[in-house]
């Protein structure tokens, strides 16, 4: 009992610094955010245990509380070079990578097929103090199976990485599949939650898939992606394990195979969809795709 309340004075510990994380970085400080890596990075040598998915996370520049998450991740497990590849970023301001481009020193290649939000996200971190000496390349391109290796081979980024981030809204399985010139330490993946935790399904592969043209919930894609299954399948293929999902249950995050196993144990499908947004998706959006062309895998 003593262990259990410990535990939980801690993960409340840890909860109350990412929020101060959170509001200090947004005001351009990210010496918390350095603090709380050096803790994390303590706890980890030290054996542990550590927090959980749930107390880490926070939002800087990411969608929901992946950054916090993040760099939760890299604390512990460390980098090779800094470096990452995000696929579909828009104008990579608000994205996985941004927080770790602009508050933590790293490279990246942000890709998308929008010229308006590509040159938007030249434009910006050219002009950014943090980093207008170096700043992240972008490439403008519709991205395909047939294309993603050269496409990330020829912005100069091949072998390992450190992050691999996948937000297609369409055929994010195929590319995962596809890509081969990085090996990447962490992968974050987009997944369509309201297909649940047990089918182990994706949409099907078309150079030109566009979600756009089935069914949508309140702007919400519907027919698109791949279950979070389907990725586990791909992910364990490729030697990577489901380490958590962010907040809403959405983004999966798979850590490489021999990196802190003990520390970042895999986690079970079923763990991961108990959000009322989640069930909500489950019960009200799949039965407007449930018949539609998905291939199981």
């Amino acid at each position: 009992m003593i262990n259990r309340l410990a535990r939980r004075c801690r993960d409340h510990l840890f909860s109350l610094l990412a929020n101060a994380v959170r509001h200090a970085s947004r005001v351009g400080d990210p010496v918390p955010q350095l603090l709380l890596q050096s803790e994390y990075r303590m706890l980890a040598q030290s054996g542990g245990p550590l927090p959980r998915f749930d107390d880490v996370g926070f939002k800087v520049y990411s969608q929901s509380d992946e950054d916090g998450i993040l760099l939760f991740l890299f604390s512990v497990i460390g980098t090779v070079g800094k470096t990452c590849v995000e696929v579909c970023a828009e104008n990579g301001i608000e994205c996985n990578t941004a927080n770790l481009i602009i508050n933590h020193g790293w490279h990246g290649l942000l890709v998308d097929g929008n010229e308006k939000a590509v040159a938007a996200g030249r434009e910006f971190y050219r002009t950014l103090p943090e980093t207008y000496v170096f700043p992240p390349r972008f490439a403008c391109s519709w991205v395909t199976r047939g294309n993603v290796n050269e496409l990330i081979a020829g912005n100069g980024f091949s072998g390992e990485v450190d992050l691999l981030s996948l937000d297609l809204d369409g055929v994010d399985y195929w590319i995962w599949e596809a890509i081969t010139v990085v090996h990447p330490r962490v992968v974050v993946v987009e997944y369509q939650d309201i297909l649940g935790p047990d089918r182990a399904w994706t949409v099907p592969y078309s150079d030109d898939f566009s979600a756009g043209r089935y069914p949508t919930t309140d702007g919400l894609p519907n027919f698109c992606g791949a279950s979070l299954r389907a990725f586990i399948k791909l992910a364990d293929r490729k030697g990577y394990r489901l380490a958590g999902v962010n907040r809403y249950g959405y983004n999966a995050f798979f850590v490489r195979n021999g990196l802190a196993d003990a520390l970042i144990p895999a986690v079970e499908a079923k763990e991961c969809f108990n959000h009322p947004k989640v069930v909500s998706g489950m019960r009200e959006r799949f039965p407007l795709v449930k018949d539609l062309p998905w291939v199981e895998v």
